[in-house]
């Protein structure tokens, strides 16, 4: 009969394997990110298409980890902070399967931007720029994820401010590109629904932050602002 030690150790075993399986899927969905705004930004149809069909993978990884989850709760039984990872890690997947959906999004809309030949060029650093600061984001709150790093997970929260002022920004611009000529409107729209993608993926990442934050605190900071404070105390 195994002994409680070695029960212990296959409990570690398990909740470290989750929390793998949650760093490949944010790589994943990472790398689905990079390609759309690579296709968004060159008109690689080709790259837009492998996008679009890899966010079957994203979505092969979200059941996957919720079954484990589930899994580990009816074998396991966890409690206190153990059932705080494990509530985490199955919202966190949700979250990275949204920004997947994102990135779908605007791989989308890079193709049929591109298919019209009408791109606004001096909008497209605007756009990057913005993605680039989502991008850094979602890498913050996935290694605060790795490093159940408090602190780290708070930056990530206060980030997702700036990238809303980005999206402002662009939309602002867009409508005075439309309003100036408007033969633009049908492509200056996709583009706005490219910046809202973006603007999305922030707020996934914000969420994905604060549940890292939950799991070292055991404090819920969605909607109190607590992740910006926490950063400002620490």
């Amino acid at each position: 009969m195994p002994t409680n030690e070695h029960l212990s150790k296959q409990y570690d075993i398990d909740l470290d394997g989750l929390r793998s399986l949650v760093l490949a899927m944010g790589g994943l969905v990472e790398s689905q990110i990079r390609g759309a705004l690579d296709a968004f930004t060159s008109g690689d149809a080709a790259l837009a298409e492998r996008v679009i069909r890899g966010d079957q993978d994203v979505d092969a990884y979200e059941v996957s980890i919720d079954q484990d989850c589930a899994h580990v709760i009816a074998r396991r039984q966890p409690a206190a902070g153990d059932l705080r990872m494990i509530m985490a890690i199955s919202k966190t997947v949700t979250d990275l399967e949204r920004i997947g959906d994102e990135a779908e999004k605007i791989a989308r809309m890079a193709k049929s931007i591109h298919a019209s030949g009408r791109v606004p060029a001096e909008r497209l650093p605007q756009i990057r720029h913005a993605a680039d600061t989502a991008l850094s984001m979602l890498r913050q709150s996935l290694d605060a994820f790795a490093r159940l790093d408090a602190v780290a997970a708070a930056q990530a929260v206060h980030a997702d401010q700036a990238i809303d002022d980005e999206f402002r920004a662009i939309l602002r611009q867009l409508i005075t590109y439309m309003m100036e000529d408007p033969r633009t409107i049908s492509t200056a729209l996709e583009i706005i629904w490219v910046a809202k993608a973006i603007e999305r993926i922030g707020d996934h990442a914000k969420n994905m932050a604060e549940y890292v934050i939950y799991v070292v605190e055991g404090t819920d900071v969605r909607h109190t602002g607590l992740g910006m404070e926490r950063e400002r105390t620490a």
